[in-house]
């Protein structure tokens, strides 16, 4: 077992950089005026990515991505609003469930985990019950990493005139959206994605007349996005307890993001990780589940192989020993595993983890070399 932390390619929690993780040794007065200036030029930061300060807040939340996912519906979605929730795979099925623990009311528009919806389908949806208020839609499926064709269907959506709400968990710092051109009342991600930080803190995109009429909508103290960007923009600090060393990392993570050339370089890597994996897996025979034109590059699903030794755990663990972190598939009509691209991981890392896969293989004697 090798002694040295193995590299993560997972969708999230991910590998990141000594000095993101550095950050986190120092403690912050959550009250303190110096931690107030970070959280203020982190959200400053955030907002620049999607070329949204003019239009939209940037409201951070304590907890994972489905905290900031729920607290932008129920913050945003009025009690009598009507969603319809785009599918195809076990993050939009969760934003569904949300919906429903919630008391919103919605509907579901399914497709299969590697088909993409379509503008002509949010149309045609869209036209048949004029009832619905907002469409919320995931832009990268992690579940198999497929890419939904946000641009489109937003703009059907804005036609429309209803409100779009984004889960842009797995994409949002790695693939361009730009808030002046996409027309979305919220986009929501989080600091344990391709920001490279570390989990535990939510942050959603809102924009700013959306937010200012959302008084008294949300369900939830904790998770009123309405009330936490009021008291933040009113006294510089978080209403409650803030998750302080998560902050301070993020910030040094986006410090390294804009180091590294923003946006365009870090999509850059991961898609050279990407290409890489798919090249390297498909000389091993191991076939990607998405075809390459609908494949974001944030996170692949391979079919297991089909040989009877080859079991998942065992594979897992192997892969482990040899120092990188798989993800299981999550897919329940096929069995597949999942290899993330993103993180502080290059091509080099990618190559040698693609190595490992394959010496693993022939250990398991399900592939001869």
């Amino acid at each position: 077992m090798s002694t040295v932390a193995p590299i993560l390619l997972t969708p999230g929690p991910l590998t990141t950089s000594a000095r993101t993780r550095q950050a986190m040794m120092v403690d912050w007065g959550s009250w303190d005026d110096s931690f107030n200036q970070l959280t203020a030029s982190l959200c400053e930061q955030l907002l620049a990515i999607v070329n949204g300060a003019d239009s939209h807040y940037c409201v951070p939340l304590q907890g994972s991505g489905t905290f900031a996912v729920e607290a932008a519906i129920g913050t945003l979605v009025p009690r009598d609003g009507n969603v319809l929730v785009l599918i195809n795979g076990a993050y939009g099925k969760r934003l569904a469930k949300i919906c429903e623990v919630l008391g919103r009311r919605f509907s579901t528009f399914e497709t299969a985990e590697d088909q993409p919806t379509t503008a002509a389908d949010v149309e045609r949806l869209l036209l048949a019950d004029p009832g619905i208020t907002h469409v919320a839609l995931i832009h990268c499926e992690t579940s198999t990493g497929i890419l939904n064709p946000l641009a489109d269907i937003a703009d059907v959506i804005a036609r429309h005139g209803k409100r779009l709400i984004i889960d842009a968990m797995s994409s949002f710092g790695a693939l361009a959206v730009d808030a002046q051109k996409v027309p979305f009342d919220a986009l929501i991600a989080a600091s344990g994605k391709c920001l490279e930080g570390v989990p535990g803190m939510g942050f959603v995109f809102t924009r700013k007349e959306s937010l200012a009429a959302a008084a008294g909508n949300s369900h939830s103290l904790a998770m009123d996005l309405q009330d936490q960007h009021a008291y933040m923009a009113r006294t510089g600090q978080w209403r409650f307890t803030p998750p302080t060393h998560v902050v301070a990392a993020l910030h040094e993570a986006l410090l390294q993001y804009n180091e590294e050339g923003g946006l365009p370089a870090r999509h850059r890597r991961y898609a050279d990780n990407c290409q890489t994996l798919l090249d390297g897996m498909a000389l091993l025979g191991i076939r990607s589940f998405l075809p390459e034109a609908i494949q974001a590059p944030i996170i692949v699903t391979f079919h297991a192989p089909k040989d009877p030794r080859y079991q998942f755990k065992a594979f897992y663990e192997r892969v482990k020993a040899k120092g990188f972190i798989l993800y299981p598939g999550k897919l329940t009509q096929v069995e597949t595993f999942r290899v993330g691209c993103i993180g502080h991981v290059n091509q080099a890392e990618m190559q040698a983890a693609v190595n490992a896969v394959a010496q693993v293989l022939e250990e398991m004697e399900v592939l001869e070399i």
